[in-house]
């Protein structure tokens, strides 16, 4: 059985090592030179885009997933002509512009940002106006990892983020003063059969994560964090992993966006839990029960941004599993991860406080 992917990140090399022990085979889309998971299977080497391209993989697979969310809908749409095509492109539609996605979480009374589009700098200076400063003006489409949005304080900024970004669509909305981020990642099969995972506690710098810790211990935001989760997986009629993360500002749950895949803060749950969310997403969009999504104790994951530090510096730390991605260094590009499991809490965050003032003594833990 062939498992289609369009692209080959780590997150397909990922699903592609979930994939193997289930006796799995894979086949990749990507147009890149040497992606990640061309060291695991055959890479189809077009764009995104190509037709012919995309209809070959289809022919050749099963069921047709993504590493990313923006890819063109349009063809994934085409694919199912062909075969199955996992998450619904409706979903991943949503998934790419903001402003749906805010709509989708109003639709579902999923609290979210006060927001505005924006689509001229006069718009921009209403949207400021009626929703107050501070906010941020972001990007539509193709904003990930703090790219294509900037905060603004003043009427000065608002000149500022207009000119660097004012040649898209934009969304503006109110920046949340919030006491911490979290995510919560679930999974839905063909059948129905929904698992959620626990809450994901994370910690960005300069819009990257780089740190998750899970399980989140608080029940009251598990279980509504939870709620919110299963609502939109059975209103898109979803299947395959989804992720929504949220501000939490005061105790209550603010959603800020939506992945419809899986996700960088659910990298724990391949040490970390019972079933790995790539175990799960491949089990759900081929209409395989679902493994269970219980944690196996604490654990931390750390991703490794920019540059990549020696192996023998990470793995002299007794129980760190390392996860190199084969990429090339540069600046702000996620090379990989490490992650720690411990049965005890306080342990687990002595150690991942412990590896990051290591790696990034720059960040500041809170």
């Amino acid at each position: 059985m062939t498992v289609g992917i369009v692209g080959a990140g780590q997150l397909g090399q990922m699903m592609a090592l979930a994939g193997y022990p289930l006796g799995l085979d894979f086949l990749f889309l990507d147009p890149a030179d040497g992606p990640p998971a061309a060291r695991l299977a055959p890479v189809l080497k077009h764009a995104f885009t190509d037709v012919e391209a995309l209809t070959s993989l289809a022919h050749r697979c099963e069921v047709v997933t993504i590493d990313w969310e923006n890819v063109s809908v349009a063809a994934l749409r085409g694919l199912r002509r062909d075969t199955r095509v996992s998450p619904p492109p409706a979903a991943i539609a949503i998934a790419q512009d903001r402003v749906s996605e805010k709509r989708l979480f109003e639709k579902l009374g999923i609290r979210t940002t006060r927001w505005r589009a924006v689509d001229s700098r006069r718009q921009l200076e209403q949207a400021a106006r009626a929703i107050g400063l501070p906010g941020v003006v972001k990007t539509r489409r193709m904003g990930y990892d703090g790219k294509g949005q900037a905060v603004v304080r003043s009427a000065a900024d608002l000149d500022a983020a207009w000119d660097r970004l004012g040649e898209a669509p934009l969304l503006y909305e109110e920046l949340v003063p919030f006491d911490l981020e979290v995510s919560v990642i679930g999974v839905r099969s063909r059948s129905g059969e929904c698992r959620v995972y626990p809450l994901n506690h994370n910690l960005h710098a300069g819009g990257i994560l780089r740190l998750t810790r899970a399980p989140y211990g608080n029940a009251r935001l598990n279980r509504l964090a939870g709620q919110h989760l299963l609502t939109a997986l059975e209103h898109l009629r979803y299947v395959g992993v989804l992720t929504i993360e949220f501000f939490v500002r005061s105790g209550r749950l603010v959603a800020n966006e939506m992945a419809p895949r899986v996700h960088n803060s659910g990298h724990w749950t391949i040490e970390g839990a019972v079933t790995s969310q790539f175990e799960n997403h491949l089990r759900a969009i081929l209409g395989l029960p679902l493994g269970a999504t219980r944690a196996l104790g604490h654990s931390a994951m750390i991703n490794l941004i920019g540059t990549m530090p020696g192996r023998p510096q990470l793995l002299m730390h007794p129980g760190v599993h390392l996860h190199d991605y084969g990429k090339e260094p540069r600046p702000g590009r996620k090379l990989g991860h490490l992650t720690v499991v411990e049965d005890d809490a306080t342990r687990c965050e002595r150690r991942a406080r412990r590896l990051l003032a290591e790696l990034a003594p720059e960040l500041h833990i809170p």
